[in-house]
């Protein structure tokens, strides 16, 4: 499923048509098959995938040239990413110099027992009962899914990476979209954390990738 915001948000941060564009997670390809008919030409991956277009294979192990594509997007899918390190070092020589990568995320760092008890609460609301606590919803999580900073740590030797922009995510996650202008009311209020956060990043070139190793 793709939110109603998310395809604005990815387009407007892509080059134009007819780039080639890797999607990471993919899915069950609607994002990749949104942006195929808007002109790109789209390679969509998934270890898991649900969609027929969308090919079984680990962001580590795409055997494509150096440089093939032009951008990547990644949505909700970076924090499940293994080996971290070594996928996304592979995303970067995959990616041309100064490529884009557009990254939506669930930062798991930013998700704490406040944020889990009113996503329960509004699960429980839509008529879901879930059997896990708050504290056991956080500690599951953050035991098996990486935080935005780490993922972004393991761009940074490789990419320009922007400021996160933070927001509302927790509704796009097995509630309604409907929640969202709630769920964003509350993080207003300060009564909530903002665990969604969207940023993107330049593909360094090589001298500039050499620069970030110098010592200081």
């Amino acid at each position: 499923m793709i939110h109603s915001d998310v395809p604005a948000f990815v387009r407007a941060n892509l080059p134009p048509p007819p780039a080639r564009v890797l999607e990471i997670g993919a899915g069950d390809g609607a994002l990749s098959d949104a942006l195929r008919a808007a002109g790109y030409e789209m390679t969509a991956i998934d270890p898991e995938p649900s969609g027929a277009g969308v090919r079984a294979c680990a962001l580590r192990d795409l055997d494509e040239p150096a440089a093939s594509f032009a951008a990547a997007v990644a949505v909700v899918s970076l924090h499940h990413v293994e080996p971290l390190d070594e996928s996304l070092e592979h995303l970067a020589e995959l990616l041309e110099p100064g490529g884009t990568l557009v990254v939506d995320e669930f930062d798991v760092g930013a998700f704490d027992r406040e944020a889990a008890a009113w996503w329960l609460e509004q699960r429980r609301t839509l008529g879901t009962h879930d059997d896990a606590t708050p504290d056991e919803l956080v500690d599951e999580h953050r035991r098996h899914l990486h935080t935005l900073e780490q993922i972004r740590d393991a761009l940074r030797p490789h990419f320009d990476v922007s400021r996160p922009v933070r927001g509302a995510y927790l509704y796009r996650w097995d509630l309604d979209q409907s929640l969202r202008a709630v769920e964003e009311d509350v993080i207003a209020r300060g009564e909530l954390p903002a665990v969604g956060a969207r940023f993107v990043a330049r593909r360094l070139t090589r001298d500039e990738a050499a620069a970030t190793t110098l010592p200081a």
